[in-house]
């Protein structure tokens, strides 16, 4: 993995560096002093910050962090909880593992801020059952933080408890929503819950969750030690701080990399070394397979969600995976297609159907068989889909397909021919 040397490095800054299993390495670049300085400023001071430095979640909704964790803070009802949600699921995404893998303990750290900040006295790592270097890094963070007293019944002295348990996923790509993910907890189904009422009142074990993904929460500490309004002045209005981008695929150098917020497609693709092999570009798909196949002319985009949202594009969960002009893109919606029909719960009628539907047109026709009617139906299910379903799955599960109906030709076959 390519971890390129920059200034604006926040969250990579130690991976690579420090030994993930020793907290004293951990603790010899500015470990846990976030937590310290947490403890002796206040949790209205850590809201605060936040707040201040704009940060968003990671996962893709981008939703305030301040907000989050003043709304749970404020909740009615014990206990709360913390949950890093760790069930890195989206195909092309892999930030989290890095994380997890090379510096656990900054996980540690910032979920134990979080409980402190809003209340909490234990929090639930769920992480994603194929992760077994990830799980068993943070295992002995955990332990090695509970000796050292940054857990446990007196966190530092200050007479205030935080614990963490782990909990593994099942392989079930929908249990990275939220409520599916409470559900996963609490011994039930994988299935998302509606909403309202909203995690930061009702959540697992129907009591006040903070859930936030692993980039988010260890986002936290360079807040809090470098100051808000500090944070903010990296990146853009609208998207402060910075972001880590996944890129795979047909790239020269595939890895983690961390950029300024307003960073561009292109500035992305020639830190990783550009197209793999000296190929053309044919197709950039961002966001992962609940991402959007991105046209060519907007790679100079600031990747930022007021620029994005007029095109119809998301940054989602940061994986930007690149295609060369060897591929058949029509295959590789299929295959995409495939894999939401795959996993989609079943819940609701509009994602257990539809994804079903898309991968009958779309195997049709990339045989050779389309219909002439196939493209609208195509735009029809994907609408359907998006304003219908329960989750996020449903909603985003079209948007690849739909995406790919504008930015390709018409395979053999013709779609509305």
């Amino acid at each position: 993995m390519a971890y390129p040397a920059t200034a604006s490095n926040l969250l990579l800054a130690r991976c690579g560096l420090v030994d993930p299993a020793s907290i004293d390495d951990y603790e010899a670049h500015d470990g846990f002093q976030a937590l310290r300085r947490a403890l002796e400023m206040g949790p209205e001071w850590v809201i605060e910050q936040l707040t201040l430095s704009g940060l968003v979640g990671r996962g893709g909704a981008a939703f305030p962090t301040g907000r989050k964790w003043q709304a749970v803070r404020a909740a009615q009802g014990e206990p709360r909880y913390v949950i890093l949600n760790a069930d890195e699921s989206e195909p092309g995404t892999f930030s989290n593992r890095k994380l997890l893998e090379e510096d656990p303990f900054s996980s540690v750290e910032a979920m134990a801020i979080a409980g402190l900040t809003v209340g909490s006295a234990l929090g639930y790592a769920y992480i994603r059952g194929e992760y077994t270097t990830a799980t068993r890094y943070l295992a002995t963070a955990i332990d090695a933080a509970r000796e050292r007293g940054y857990l446990g019944a007196d966190v530092l002295g200050s007479g205030r408890p935080f614990d963490i348990e782990i909990r593994r996923g099942g392989g079930a790509y929908i249990c990275g929503e939220e409520t599916s993910l409470f559900n996963s907890m609490e011994g039930l189904r994988g299935e998302p819950r509606s909403k309202p009422p909203f995690p930061v009142n009702v959540g697992v074990f129907r009591k006040p969750t903070l859930i936030n993904n692993v980039e988010t929460l260890v986002s936290v500490q360079p807040i809090l030690l470098k100051g808000g309004e500090a944070f903010a002045q990296l990146g853009v209005p609208g998207f402060t701080g910075t972001k880590l981008f996944c890129l795979s695929g047909h790239i020269a150098h595939p890895g983690v990399y961390e950029a300024p917020g307003g960073t561009t497609l292109r500035a992305l693709l020639e830190m990783a070394g550009g197209v793999a092999n000296g190929r053309d570009l044919q197709a950039v798909l961002m966001g992962g397979a609940a991402g959007m196949f991105v046209p060519l002319e907007h790679l100079d985009q600031p990747l930022i969600p007021s620029a994005l949202t007029p095109l119809g594009l998301t940054i989602g969960s940061g994986a930007v995976i690149i295609f060369d002009d060897t591929v058949d893109m029509w295959e590789v919606t299929r295959l995409i297609a495939e894999f939401f029909a795959e996993e989609s719960c079943g819940q609701c009628v509009p994602c257990r159907v539809g994804t079903k539907r898309q991968v009958e047109i779309l195997h049709r026709f990339t045989m050779g068989h389309g219909r002439p009617d196939d493209e609208q139906l195509l735009q029809e299910i994907g609408a359907a889909m998006g304003d219908a379903s329960i989750c996020g799955l449903g909603q985003t599960a079209a948007w690849a397909v739909l995406s790919a109906l504008k930015v390709f030709p018409s395979p053999s076959g013709d779609i509305g021919a």
